[in-house]
């Protein structure tokens, strides 16, 4: 039978009551992560570019308020100095390194009592212009399409700022329950050919689905027959580069005069998960550190990663083929995850918070492509060679401008695939993170290709 008018409004309210649950339980997820710091330990800096902890706490729920407020809403600030300040920050003197004082920041019982009054008004007035079907939609945009951004935009945050607290002195963070370590047999590495073939980038406006603006617009790549590991580069391999003076040999750099001397000025000789004691390497996980799994991926910055493929005699893949040989199949049709239509679940990877560390690169057989390649969701996200562009269409969001269009630089470059903190939402087939290509403390692995 025909969907009826009511059937539609049915399904309409169930979206937006899904919607609200989820932002609820993104707010759970990112007041776990800030109760992780000891309360001494709010107005650190664990990583020099970045802002201070507590920043973070205030600018989650600036975000939300200053997207709704006035836009949706039609409210007028209680609070206009915090909502500018949790907004953007406090500006490095000069365009350098933050250089502002715990006492720069307001206290942290006014920083939540502002937390606990956004989000007061926001559930009564959001759940009352959700049951307003006249209300207009803002900037042309539907409301779900913002309430999709609030909750994606803190899930961001929460992985990010995962790697922003991994760096914070062990016994300044509050452990929490580990996921048991998989055992699984030795990894035995291979090389998976993919045919050449046609690949969509990106997403279509008309498909129904959330994305953000540089998913658009849909379009098909060419991409010539090519060879791709079948697993992610594991600490195991990256220990043996650094053994054939990975990070002493110039050659090895040379693809990039900026990354040997990023590195020879910062004084990197590992990566910045690794610690040497006496003739051990040890892995700091978050909240322990442990001998070095070797079987585990390494995460490292492209710089690294590059050097590496230069001493291996082989690239990092382009974007088209990372999705190629994620997506694509013999038969020339795509998937909408690696191993097929499932939703995104424990036995297919390492993802959606499932645990603080990663696991062994084959833990999870399930989770292979249509060509065999493992791994490719969760994990650690992995590099690719693509500098972070707009698609073909591509049209900045007027509600949030500089989300992609600011990093349109040539300093960034695209990464696919998610990490063990990336949310499920955005293990999407379309989804594109991005990074420079020095940044070392994101969790972000790398596998190659031979062309």
């Amino acid at each position: 039978m025909p969907a009826t008018q009511s059937d539609t409004v049915v399904h309409h309210d169930q979206a937006h009551h899904d919607l609200v649950e989820q932002l609820e339980k993104a707010r759970q997820r990112s007041d776990d992560l800030f109760a992780v710091v000891k309360p001494d330990f709010l107005y650190e800096r664990p990583i020099a570019e970045r802002h201070r902890i507590i920043f973070y706490i205030g600018h989650l729920e600036a975000f939300d308020w200053n997207l709704f407020r006035e836009r949706v809403l039609g409210l007028k600030s209680f609070h206009p100095e915090f909502d500018r300040l949790f907004a953007f920050g406090i500006d490095p003197v000069g365009g350098g390194l933050p250089t502002d004082q715990p006492s720069d920041w307001p206290a942290i019982a006014a920083v939540r009592n502002y937390v606990k009054k956004v989000r007061n008004i926001l559930d009564e007035k959001l759940t009352e212009a959700l049951n307003d079907s006249a209300r207009p939609a803002p900037d042309g945009f539907p409301l779900s399409t913002l309430l999709n951004v609030a909750i994606e935009h803190r899930l961001m945050h929460a992985e990010t700022l995962t790697y922003m607290l991994h760096q914070l002195p062990l016994d300044r963070k509050i452990p929490q329950k580990e996921s048991p370590n998989i055992v699984t047999h030795s990894v035995v590495h291979r090389i998976i050919d993919i045919p050449a073939g046609s690949i969509t980038l990106g997403l279509t406006r008309d498909s129904g689905f959330f994305g953000w603006d540089n998913e658009y617009e849909a379009h098909a790549i060419s991409v010539p027959a090519f060879a791709i590991d079948q697993y992610q580069v594991t600490n195991q391999q990256y220990l043996e580069f650094m053994e054939a003076g990975g990070y002493e040999t110039r050659e090895f750099w040379a693809d990039n005069i900026e990354d040997w001397d990023w590195k020879s000025q910062k004084g990197i000789s590992h990566p910045a998960f690794w610690k040497r004691e006496g003739n051990r390497w040890l892995y700091r996980t978050m909240f322990a550190e442990i001998p070095l799994p070797l079987d585990w991926p390494v995460y490292a910055s492209q710089a690294e990663a590059k050097a590496y493929a230069r001493w291996a005699g082989k690239s990092l893949p382009t974007e088209a083929e990372w999705q190629s040989a994620a997506y694509g199949t013999e038969r020339g049709d795509e998937r909408a995850y690696p191993w097929g239509a499932d939703e995104p679940a424990e036995p297919f990877g390492n993802f959606d918070f499932a645990s603080w560390s990663p696991a062994p690169v084959n833990a999870f057989p399930r989770s292979q492509s249509a060509f065999g390649v493992h791994g490719m969701l969760g994990n650690g996200w992995e590099w690719t060679s693509t500098e972070f562009a707009p698609f073909p269409g591509f049209e900045p969001f007027p509600f949030y401008r500089g989300y992609s269009a600011d990093f349109f630089d040539g300093k960034h470059f695209v990464l696919k695939g998610g990490s063990v903190r990336t949310a499920a939402c955005m293990l999407r087939r379309t989804f594109r993170n991005w990074f420079q290509a020095h940044y070392q403390f994101a969790y972000t692995g790398f596998r190659f290709v031979s062309r």
